[in-house]
């Protein structure tokens, strides 16, 4: 397969897997100055949530089948606490605008962005569509209903 990739900028960095086992390509902030991400700190005056869309200067296209999803980087998240605002961010293989990245900030400090930074990493997987079909009744399973917790801890 092939990830076909346009540069919309000439300070962004074309996405790169940063080890031969590696499942996700690096995303860089594309940036003319460093960005502040302010930090969360609740029951505070600060206890918002800060969010930031960071840009990376590119787009793409995904093939029909598939879909991009973006993942925080483990180093950022674990030690500065940075992570996609809505968990995982999806890419759907019409979409041809702008790779923008939103990022929060649940750390106990402020996080600096500097321009090229590497800030998350896509991940390229099929995507089924199945078709839909409106059942009166589901077949059952061992599990049924269990919600939260029912296979154990």
């Amino acid at each position: 397969m092939e990830l076909s990739i346009q540069k919309l900028s000439e300070h962004a960095v074309l996405p790169q897997y940063a080890t031969p086992g590696s499942a996700g390509l690096d995303l860089c902030a594309c940036l003319d100055a460093p960005l502040t991400l302010e930090r969360h700190a609740a029951g505070s005056d600060r206890g918002r949530w800060n969010c930031a869309k960071i840009p990376t200067g590119l787009a793409m296209a995904i093939p029909e089948g598939y879909v991009g999803l973006i993942f925080a980087r483990s180093g950022l998240a674990t030690k500065h606490g940075l992570t996609p605002a809505n968990c995982v961010g999806v890419i759907d293989s019409d979409y041809r605008g702008e790779i923008v990245v939103a990022l929060m900030n649940l750390g106990a400090e402020d996080y600096v962005i500097q321009p090229g930074e590497r800030v998350a990493q896509l991940v390229i997987i099929p995507c089924a569509q199945p078709t839909l079909v409106e059942a009166e009744t589901l077949p059952q399973t061992q599990r049924g209903k269990g919600g939260f917790g029912s296979t154990g801890r």
